[in-house]
């Protein structure tokens, strides 16, 4: 009788055995050295101010610090790319958003898949958007600003943070669905872009409410309707889109953390705990609370959560942002 195959057998399974067990062990030990969390997006704006708040945070439960590295250009889609080729041992990771994990895939012709190139790891805070004009436009609601939209017709000029960006697209959408026709100023980031709405030297833009709600509350800006179904509980005296004359007109810049795509299921796990305590910490939750955003249900935070609203936001844009022209080389 020949046993030579048996011990093959036995031979592959003790080797598959062995690579497991020192798998398992590397990922019990994770993280040994500082992780670096990569945002696509310069100092200061919502999504990096939210990363340096949870890299604070989930310092303390990883024993490891969580460096921030900013790494700009083309709509974060540079910053992801670098993620996409990194180890997939759990020290690089990208902290991104809607635009950069959803909108960027149709808008630019990128190197990578968002879908099959990444491993989600948590549902971060999101937060919707706001209609908003300079503070001297003669509208009081939103009807009256979309009917003096349509008079000055192609004189109207409007703000976004860069092609492919969510004020871009949620601009180019508005524009679609309402008739209207703006002149769209492209700056290098939501800041610049906010800074001249407050000036007076553009006239119209939809930026996120979090980043935006401060230079409304001090009157410095108008907001006319924020794109979602409920009120916004920061802003409760904003009507939605749908009170406001604009039914539908739905749009949140979400955000999530995620990491190369054959990364440790172990590692995984580690980096998720992370997000959960780091976003049931009382103090972490206050302060995005003042930032305006929306922290996910903890059911909503899981990795398989993550995955299913990226997929399903990919499937809802895809068509839209193909249907408005958007397409950034």
């Amino acid at each position: 009788m020949n046993f030579r195959p048996r011990r093959l057998f036995q031979f592959v399974a003790t080797a598959i055995a062995a690579v497991a067990s020192s798998g398992l062990a590397w990922a019990q030990d994770y993280p040994t050295r500082p992780i670096t969390m990569i945002v696509g997006y310069s100092v200061g704006g919502p999504t990096d101010t939210i990363a340096r708040i949870m890299a604070e945070r989930m310092r303390m439960s990883l024993g490891q610090p969580l460096v921030i590295e900013n790494v700009t250009g083309a709509s974060g889609s540079i910053g992801v790319a670098r993620v996409a080729r990194a180890a997939p041992d759990g020290y690089t990771l990208s902290l991104g958003d809607w635009s950069t994990h959803v909108a960027n895939g149709v808008a630019y012709a990128l190197s990578y898949d968002l879908l099959k190139v990444f491993r989600p790891v948590a549902s971060l805070p999101s937060n919707p958007m706001l209609v908003l004009a300079r503070k001297g436009v003669p509208a009081d609601t939103l009807k009256e600003l979309i009917a003096w939209l349509k008079t000055n017709s192609g004189n109207v000029s409007q703000g976004t943070s860069g092609a492919g960006s969510p004020p871009h697209i949620a601009g180019a959408y508005f524009q679609s669905v309402t008739g209207t026709h703006l002149q769209t100023v492209p700056y290098r980031g939501a800041a610049p872009a906010l800074l001249d709405l407050v000036a007076g030297r553009i006239d119209f833009s939809i930026a996120q409410a979090s980043f935006a709600f401060p230079h409304v509350r001090e009157g410095k800006v108008k907001a006319y309707a924020v794109t979602a179904k409920t009120r916004w509980t920061a802003a409760p005296d904003i009507p939605t889109v749908d009170e406001a004359g604009l039914p539908g007109f739905y749009m949140s810049v979400w955000r999530g953390l995620w990491a190369p795509r054959d990364t440790p299921a172990g590692v995984i796990g580690k980096l998720h705990s992370s997000v959960v305590d780091t976003l049931a910490d009382p103090a972490v939750r206050h302060r995005l609370a003042e930032m305006g955003e929306e922290i996910p249900p903890r059911e909503q935070q899981s990795p398989e959560a993550l995955g299913a609203l990226q997929r399903a936001e990919i499937e809802k844009w895809g068509p839209i942002i193909k249907a408005v022209g958007i397409k950034a080389e």
